[in-house]
This record gives structure tokens, C-alpha cells and sequence, in this order.
């Protein structure tokens, strides 16, 4: 199976980021590129990245990741660039990291190992550990809707990555035995098979998900998710500039945004821009209304001009563990305006960084309300800029790290079952 090495990311720049300035100028273009929304471009040539020396006594060495996707995936999102981050980053510290998966697998500087397709992987993951991967000090199963069940048939220091419970989701996308048999399969799997391991929830509304499941808290560790350093800023574009941006799927509920869309554009005006792609994508184009683009995929220069540039990033999904693009936003200045759901009320302060909705009217309000006041709009993007501040893949690399080391002691002094 390919096992791939690509550059590293550009290391995070020190200084706090400016503020906006500089002379108007008019929005970029909006080229369709390689790289996914919040991803780095792919097709560059493998290097090889300097590394530490390996980690002390007590740290986990070889940390494996068993996961849906990786990076090189056509429909990677937040997920797997919180697994890429993480392993990037423990690589740096001296582990020796692989990330198993299903295919296709892309260029990294840990070791990728594509176990089979989409779905299959899931029944080869145990055999691909044992034959492509072997031996290792930490198993991170990331659980992010079907889980593998790892410890049913892994023994060594299991560690479980949760981004959100799936409860609500299954009857989205399933029929409905499938979705009662992969609810109860994911709740199971969460409180169950891996009662004995440490989980680690990306923000407190996960870790309240899990709580709810009967996961005990004191098994329950947050680690946030971060964003790079942004660089220089540029100022928002001239004319009204509003954002969405994400995977094309139900329920991120562009659809939703659309028909709020013409609600809110005869007050407004301006333009309302959709990066991303996804299997919605032909319907929601089929019903877009005037002054609606769909830039797909976009470079990470594009997506930084138009998260700049942009007046307010709407995320109006259902459900999210976090909701990394809003502090990706938020890293450039841009407040955001969602609804009241676990995830986006970490990471958005209501009222000071952003703005959250109760209900599909009081959101196409705040919409308009933040859209009509430089002044406001203003304030919640310093407010939200300086919050950002606080969440830097380099911090999220250090709590995880702590957990890994928590989650290889703990095995060592409690024997298996």
C-alpha cells in the first residue's frame, strides 16, 4: 500500500496578527484549485522534515491513528485536519506516527497506510494493523460516527478521538434501521467497548454528549482544535461579501442559507460566496437565487483573501463538535452568525464574537443586523481575532500530547481485561 511523505506545514509565525489595514482593493477571483477549504494543497513533491529527538520515558513512541479518511481524501474536512495537525505535530516531537485508514492516501511526513475503500477498511483495519503496521505504544481510534470497536480486538493502550456524537445524524442519511443500528452501534461503542479509555472530546458540548451517553467525566479530556497563524490581513471587501464554507452535505444546510438568502438580500445586498464541495452541490446550485457564486474548492491563499475580505462567515449546520472554519474566520478578524447548537457555542462567544440564532428568523436578523453596522461588525471581529488568539495547532498538539502520555500510563498500571 502507498506510504507517502509531503512537506510539512510552514511553521506558526510568533506575532499576534495585525489588524486589518491596508488600501481597498477590489475581491479576488475565485479559481478552482487542489486543496479542500481549511487544507493545504496537494501534488507537491515529498521532503523529508527535521525532526527531535524521540520522546522521553513515560510518552507513548509509536502512536498509531485509526481513521475513516486522511487528507488525500476527496471528502476530508475538519476531522482529518485535526488528525493531520496532531500527528504532524507529534512527529515533530520525535514520535514515530502512522495514520490508518481507507483510501485514497496522500503525501505526509508521518506514515499513511490505506487499509482498503471508504467502507470496506473497516473490516480490514485489524488485519492491516497487524500486517502494514505492527507493534505500537498508543492505538487513537478516532470515532467519528461507525467506530471500529479497536479494543474488542486490540489490547495495547487505546486512546478514543471524538469530534461530535452522531445521535441526530444517523436519520439523516440511513434509513431507518440502519440509522437505529448505527446509533446504537456508535453509543455502544463510546460508553462500551472503550469504557476503560481515556476519550478525548474536542470541546465541552462533545464531552457533554458523552456524558449524556453515560461516558463518566473523569475519562473525558478536551482538547481544542487550533488554526494557523494567519499572516498578513486584508481589509473586507467594499460591497456587502458574505461567506459560507464547508463540505457540501445535509447538514451543514446551505439550503437553508439559501432560502434565507432572499430573505435578507433585498436589505442588504451584496454577495453571498459557498467554498466547498460535496455531494449537494448540484441541488443547491439548481436553487441558488441572484448574487449566489459557488467557488468549490479553493487554495489556502483564496480561502484566506475571501475569510478576510469577508463581512461575516454564516454557518447555519446542525450539528458540530466545533466548527473549525468559524475560528478560522475569526483568526482574520470575520465574526460569524450560526444557530444555538453544542459545538458553535464554543466557539462562538454570543454577542461578542459572533452572533448565535434560536430559530431561522432571528438568524436572517442578526444577518441583517451585523451587515448594517460597520460599528458592530467591527467590534466582534476584534473581539473575535484576539479570542483566536488562544487556539493555535501548536496548543492543541501540547494537550493531546498530554493525554496520549495519561492514556500510556494508565495501561501500563492497570492491567488489561
Amino acid at each position: 500500500m502507498p506510504q507517502h511523505v509531503p512537506p510539512s506545514p510552514a511553521a506558526e509565525a510568533a506575532a499576534p496578527s495585525p489588524a486589518r489595514t491596508g488600501s481597498r482593493r477590489p475581491l479576488p477571483g475565485l479559481p478552482d484549485s487542489a486543496g479542500l477549504p481549511g487544507l493545504p494543497d496537494r501534488g507537491a513533491a515529498p521532503t523529508a522534515g527535521l525532526r527531535t529527538q524521540p520522546p522521553g520515558p513515560g510518552l507513548p513512541r509509536r502512536i498509531v491513528f485509526l481513521a475513516r479518511r486522511d487528507l488525500g481524501n476527496p471528502a476530508a474536512g475538519g476531522s482529518e485536519l485535526l488528525v493531520d495537525r496532531i500527528a504532524d505535530g507529534l512527529t515533530d516531537h520525535g514520535h514515530q506516527v502512522t495514520l490508518l485508514c481507507g483510501g485514497p492516501a496522500a503525501y505526509r511526513d508521518y506514515r499513511v497506510v490505506s487499509a482498503g475503500g471508504d467502507a470496506d477498511h473497516f473490516l480490514r483495519a485489524r488485519r492491516a494493523l497487524a500486517r502494514q503496521v505492527g507493534d505500537c505504544d498508543l492505538l487513537v481510534e478516532v470515532c467519528n460516527g461507525m467506530p471500529y470497536l479497536a479494543p474488542l480486538w486490540h489490547r495495547g493502550p487505546t486512546l478514543c478521538l471524538v469530534n461530535h456524537v452522531h445521535t441526530d445524524l444517523w436519520q439523516m442519511r440511513y434509513p431507518a434501521p440502519a440509522a437505529r443500528l448505527g446509533r446504537r452501534l456508535e453509543h455502544w461503542a463510546l460508553a462500551g467497548s472503550h469504557r476503560r479509555n481515556l476519550k478525548v472530546a474536542v470541546s465541552r458540548s462533545t464531552a457533554a454528549a458523552l456524558a449524556a451517553l453515560g461516558v463518566p467525566e473523569e475519562d473525558v479530556r478536551v482538547v481544542h482544535n487550533g488554526v494557523e497563524e494567519p499572516g498578513p490581513l486584508l481589509p473586507e471587501a467594499p460591497e456587502p461579501l458574505f461567506l459560507a464554507m464547508g463540505r457540501l452535505v445535509e447538514y451543514k444546510r446551505i439550503d437553508l442559507l439559501l432560502r434565507l438568502w432572499e430573505r435578507v438580500r433585498p436589505v442588504t445586498g451584496g454577495r453571498l460566496v459557498i467554498v466547498g464541495d460535496g455531494p449537494e452541490r448540484a441541488r443547491l446550485e439548481a436553487m441558488a437565487g441572484p448574487d449566489v457564486s459557488f467557488a468549490g474548492h479553493v487554495s489556502e491563499a483564496e480561502k484566506h483573501r475571501l475569510l478576510c475580505r469577508a463581512w461575516l462567515l454564516l454557518h447555519p449546520s446542525m450539528v458540530e463538535g466545533w466548527g473549525l472554519v468559524v475560528t478560522e474566520a475569526a483568526a482574520r478578524g470575520t465574526p460569524a452568525v450560526g444557530f444555538d447548537i453544542p459545538g458553535l457555542r464554543d466557539s462562538v462567544e454570543d454577542g461578542r464574537t459572533g452572533l448565535l440564532a434560536r430559530g431561522e428568523s432571528s438568524f436572517a436578523a442578526h444577518w441583517c443586523t451585523v451587515a448594517l453596522s460597520p460599528r458592530r461588525r467591527e467590534a466582534l471581529g476584534r473581539a473575535a481575532e484576539l479570542r483566536a488568539r488562544r487556539f493555535r495547532w501548536a496548543n492543541t498538539v501540547r494537550s493531546f500530547r498530554a493525554v496520549a502520555a495519561e492514556a500510556y500510563a494508565r495501561a501500563a498500571a492497570v492491567p488489561a481485561a
